[in-house]
């Protein structure tokens, strides 16, 4: 019997299912196409060796990869391109759940990602940061403690500290000082330690406040601006980002964070989802909300995610606040700008609004800074307003 007749074998009965799924996601005919021809080699493999479409996993992936190229295949995919099948395999609830071991050390720091998000509302890359020191720290303690809390002391702390900054900067060392502290917060809270030792790290010296925040002049961000191809969706769509970052001053992960419901048109209103889960309705400008409505009438692709922005390339799903570092970094390329990133347009809007005469607190406002001893660092920067409170330097006259 030809071989083409065989179907996909053991994934025959997911085939459609999964075609469906792929042109959701935006792929084209054509590669559906070619995707489906390699579901259909892996579905054949899978019947000979005897691999269930439950059972199918990595290992089986890399298993059947290997058989291709030991047999000459012309065409052979990589481990990354199957990627999509198996997520889509576990959507369907196919796949058996094979948890992995889970030791003690799997466990607490499990639960303390569970605070971190549940309790604190911390981002995914913040938790992520959090969880892989929380890691390192007991995993240290394991080494030389059966019992990984038991006896432990401030001393314990502060030497792991000093192991941990000695390779690292300053900026560095103060990120994990307040992981540690974080940690040792929670399991305070939780019971575990009898006292909390988060006051027992000491923290970093250095400097406060020693530099200028650097920002664009408004010049640049308007080159930025007008670098977009708005003949084309991907412009259409960088445009509306950068608009945002530099019209309101978003964060990226506040820009990747927007869904269609935040976005009042008949307020002329926005929210934004800030960070540990804070929310601001901040006015829509015009030039604004024209983007955002370019955008969504004309370049973003018809689907059912909430999400404003979107990848424009398949899989369609949202983009992440790495993705808007991508938008304001190709933006300068083309502009013939110094590399920069999105929190660069958000220092220019508070500068710009200081030199239009906006108070210290206005920024604040616009900024959504919860101290405004946050926003006091943009006063360094309004050098006609220091000159006019300045002391005379002493013996400056002689």
């Amino acid at each position: 019997m030809p071989r083409a007749k065989l179907g996909s074998g053991r994934l025959e009965p997911f085939v459609e299912g999964f075609r469906t799924h792929l042109l959701d996601a935006g792929y084209t005919p054509g590669s559906v196409k070619n995707v489906l021809k390699d579901v259909g080699r892996l579905g054949r493999w899978m019947a000979d060796v005897g691999v269930e479409a439950s059972r199918l996993d990595d290992a089986a992936i890399a298993n059947h990869l290997a058989s291709l190229r030991s047999r000459g295949a012309r065409h052979v995919p990589g481990e990354r391109a199957m990627r999509p099948l198996l997520h889509y395999m576990k959507s369907q609830a196919v796949l058996d759940a094979v948890p992995p071991p889970r030791t003690p050390i799997d466990q607490l720091v499990s639960h303390y990602r569970t605070w971190l998000v549940d309790d604190r509302g911390l981002a995914e890359s913040t938790v992520l940061r959090y969880e892989k020191l929380a890691r390192r720290f007991l995993q240290d303690r394991a080494s030389t403690n059966a019992d990984l809390l038991k006896g432990l002391m401030g001393a314990d702390v502060t030497a792991f500290l000093v192991r941990e900054t000695g390779r690292v900067g300053v900026g560095s060392a103060k990120g994990r000082v307040a992981e540690l502290r974080s940690l040792l917060r929670f399991l305070h809270l939780k019971g575990m330690t009898p006292t909390s030792l988060a006051a027992a790290i000491p923290p970093v010296a250095g400097w406060h406040d020693t530099e200028l925040p650097v920002g664009l002049v408004s010049s640049d961000v308007q080159r930025l601006l007008d670098s977009c191809d708005r003949d084309h969706a991907v412009g259409v769509r960088d445009f509306a980002i950068l608009v945002l970052l530099a019209r309101l001053g978003l964060r990226s992960i506040e820009v990747a964070r927007l869904e269609l419901g935040d976005i009042d048109w008949r307020a002329g209103e926005i929210v934004v989802r800030g960070k540990g889960r804070r929310q601001d309705r901040l006015p829509l400008p015009c030039d604004v909300g024209e983007a955002l409505a370019t955008y969504l009438s004309d370049a973003r692709p018809a689907t059912s995610i909430r999400h404003v922005f979107l990848m424009c390339k398949a899989p369609r799903r949202p983009i992440r606040a790495d993705s808007v570092h991508d938008v304001t970094r190709r933006a300068c390329r083309r502009s013939g700008l110094t590399v920069v990133g999105p929190h660069r347009l958000r220092h220019a809007l508070a500068t710009e609004m200081l030199h239009r005469g906006a108070t210290l607190t206005e920024v604040s406002q616009v900024l959504r800074h919860r101290d405004l001893a946050t926003t006091a660092i943009y006063a360094k920067v309004d050098v006609t307003t220091l000159r006019q409170v300045a002391q005379p330097w002493p013996g400056a006259a002689r």
